[in-house]
Formats: C-alpha cells, structure tokens, sequence
C-alpha cells in the first residue's frame, strides 16, 4: 500500500462516518478502522514491509488518517447525541417539544418565622441587629451580669473553642455590641444561630435559633413590655391567643418574666401538647439589669429598657403543629415542601 491508496482509505472511512445515522452504526465504523483487528491497526503492521525511502512518509499518513478519523467519530457521535461542541452546531433538544415545568421550591419554616417576626417587630420600631457566631467570654456571659459560677460556663453546657473564645449560646451579645456602639435610644431584634452542648431529641437541638429584643431609651417601662409581647402574639399566632406572664429568673433583667401564649391546640382548655395546663412557654424577658448598662457605660439612672428572647425553633412547631425538631433539619424534601 502506498501514499495514494491511503489517501483513497482515508477519504472512504470520512465518507462511511458522514454516513452513519445511528450510534451503532458509527461503532461499526470505528471498529472496522480502528478496532483491534481494524484497517489501520493492520495497515501500521505493514509497515516495517515498506521501503526504506517511503516509509518516514508513510506512517505519517498513517498518522494522519488515525487522527482525522477519530476526530470525525468524535463529531459524528457528538451529532448523534444532540450536542453542541467543536464547532458542530446542533440543537440541544426538540425545540417542538412542550416544556416541563420544575416543582416550586419553599421557603423553611424557621426562615418564614424569622423573615414574619422581624415584619411584625419592625412595625413598632425595631430594626434587626446582627453579630458574629463566635463570641469571647465577656459579651456571651459577664456584661450579661452572668456570674462565674453560673453553670452555663461549664464545657458541659457551652462549645469553648480556646483562648475565651465560644460559639454564642444565645444572640444577647449582638445587645451588647449595638449598645458599646451606640447611645441611646437602641430599639433592636437579633435573629440568628445558637449553640449549646443539649443532647438532640424532640425538643432540644445543639444548633437553634433564637429572635432577642431589646428597648433602651428614657421611662421604658415593663408596660412597654408587656404591650410588646402582647401584640407579637397575636399577629404571629392569631387575634384570640391571650398571653400571660410569670415571674422568672434571668441574671441579665431585673425583674424577669417568663411569657406563654394559650395552647393552639386547644385553644386553653388544656392537652398532650400544653401538658394539659393551657399554657405554652414562649419567650423569657425582663427590665434590663443596671449592672448591664454600666457594663456598657449607659447611665442606669437616666435610661431604663426592657430585653427579650424567644426560640425560632419553638414558635415554628407551634405554628405548623410541627411534632419533632429534628424536623426542621432531617432536609426530607417531602415534607419540606408542605411549606
């Protein structure tokens, strides 16, 4: 065989790939050139036969005829399969086809809670303050007037990383931050992350979220606070739920209060899920503690302000009749989409 004869064999292998209108018949191709038993692979066997002077030029047409028919294939397959590439254009798809229409996403439960109660708190002036995950020890517990001995500083019950440094246990220190920068008036929510070491199980999650509050001007009263909560209840939860309030102890307010709305479910008359009591618990609060403003060198004698915090968590199983809140987290799409 010499140079001509494959020029002739190149130009019928092109021919047969330009030709081939299924996949299998270009495999066909392929082997027939290019399979172990090919054309070529004989062809390359021949060639220790040639003649001294012609065989430099022969194996580069050899060469060439491999290369210009695997690139040939590659196209043709590339055709075959409906996409575009190396310069072949092709449609994609079957423009004559009807669409098909992706399912709708949704927005979590948690998020629909955060994204409503900062809508409801921004109508009565609050403006949503946002600090870091990772705290130090003095703004996540002593500006609080939380003392040393507090259990809450335990590694039992705090994730420490190393040199005072801790993931927040609650969003209190974003207080801290806003009120160090500021002077008063402060009227602000903080949505956002928590950390503590529980152990997970229907009710409790090392990783929640939290909304807190905080009112800092002249003549707050725990009025206002009640005023507050009283009217965050009713538009998140509905116009008939009725509120209530207990005394409590946090050592960031004095005085403290722990604030429970009505039962949904049973609307007060008592269940499972309210331990039959009417009551579910929802957020604690309180006047903040002197001892919390001059940590942050407000005069405790010229301003006074109420704080408050709630379980993101808590109030969207209320809401959605949600059992278990390991729920909110298992990303089972199935039962996401409900929302």
């Amino acid at each position: 065989m010499n140079r001509a004869e494959l020029e002739t064999l190149k130009a019928e292998a092109l021919e047969q790939v330009g030709a081939a209108e299924t996949a299998d018949a270009l495999e066909a191709v392929r082997i027939h050139y290019l399979g172990r038993k090919g054309l070529l692979p004989q062809i390359m066997k021949i060639l220790k036969d040639v003649a001294p002077e012609e065989r430099a030029a022969f194996g580069q047409g050899a060469n060439a005829l491999k290369l210009e028919l695997t690139d040939a294939l590659d196209k043709r397959s590339l055709v075959l399969h409906g996409t575009q590439s190396m310069g072949v254009n092709v449609p994609a798809f079957d423009t004559t086809l009807p669409g098909r229409w992706m399912p709708r996403g949704s927005i979590h439960p948690v998020s629909q809670v955060i994204e409503e109660a900062v809508r409801i708190f921004a109508t009565l002036g609050f403006t949503v303050a946002e600090g870091p995950d990772v705290e130090n020890g003095y703004r996540n517990f002593e500006a609080l007037n939380t003392p040393d001995y507090h259990p809450s500083l335990d590694d039992k019950d705090t994730f420490w990383l190393g040199d005072g440094l801790l993931l927040r246990t609650q969003t209190s220190p974003v207080q801290i931050r806003v009120m160090e920068q500021n002077p008063p008036p402060v009227r602000i929510v903080t949505p956002g992350r928590c950390y503590r070491r529980d152990t997970t199980d229907a009710t409790h999650s090392a990783n929640f979220h939290q909304i807190e509050g905080l009112y800092v001007d002249r003549q707050v009263s725990l009025a206002d606070l009640k005023g507050t909560l009283a009217h965050f209840a009713r538009q998140m939860m509905g116009p008939e739920v009725k509120v209530r309030f207990r005394p409590h102890f946090f050592p960031f307010t004095e005085p403290s209060v722990e604030c429970d709305f009505t039962c949904h479910v049973c609307k007060g008359s008592g269940c499972r899920v309210c331990k039959q009591s009417g009551w579910i618990e929802i957020a604690g609060a309180g006047m903040v503690d002197p001892r919390v403003f001059r940590k942050v060198g407000y005069d405790p004698e010229a301003v006074s302000g109420y704080a408050f915090g709630m379980g993101i968590e808590r109030i969207a199983m209320i809401r959605f009749g949600i059992p278990d809140i390991r729920m909110l987290y298992d990303n089972d799409v199935r039962f996401l989409k409900q929302f």
